[in-house]
Order: structure tokens, then sequence, then C-alpha cells
């Protein structure tokens, strides 16, 4: 039976990784006061220091890059998906045109 993911909300995020910047802790007290993985802390301090306040943007929220590039992704399905149902449409009137 596989483990189901556990999920941390933006603010434990925030709060754990501030743990390690403003109070001094190792990313290992850390991470064992907390029970999560070391790796797991190491990466959201990372993305922390990386990107600030838009490094977890939450429960669905993408940051915009990539809500456009899901946007342009999901428009590039539709079109490919017209265009295919007109290319057999074309296929079956030259048929029957025969």
């Amino acid at each position: 039976m596989a483990k189901k993911r556990r999920t941390y909300t933006p603010e434990f995020k925030v709060e754990a990784v501030k743990l390690v910047l403003e109070q001094g802790y190792s990313v290992a007290e850390a991470a064992r006061s907390l029970g999560i993985h070391e790796t797991l802390l190491r990466s959201w301090k990372q993305a922390h220091e990386a990107q600030g306040d838009q490094a977890f943007p939450g429960h669905g929220k993408l940051p915009p890059f990539e809500e456009e590039m899901r946007c342009l992704r999901a428009e590039n399905q539709r079109l490919r998906a017209e265009r295919d149902i007109r290319k057999k449409a074309t296929a079956l009137f030259a048929r029957e045109a025969l």
C-alpha cells in the first residue's frame, strides 16, 4: 500500500525557514524538531532565499509565468485537437467524393 504524500501549508514552510534564518537553528535541528527531513527544509530555505514571498504560492495559486504557461499549453492542446478534427473531416469528405 502506497504512502500518502504529506502536504504543508505555505505558512508552515515560511515559519520553518524562519527557524533557520532568524532564530539561528541549524537545518538539522529545525528539521528534527518539526518532524520533517533535512533535505525538504533545505529546499524550502533555498526557494525562500531565491524567490522571497513568492516562494510558496499556496493552494493552486501559480506564479504568473507558470499560470501563463498553463494557459498557453491548454490553448495549444485545443488548437491541435481542432486541427486534427479538420484533417479527419477533410479526409472523410474526400473519400466520400470518390
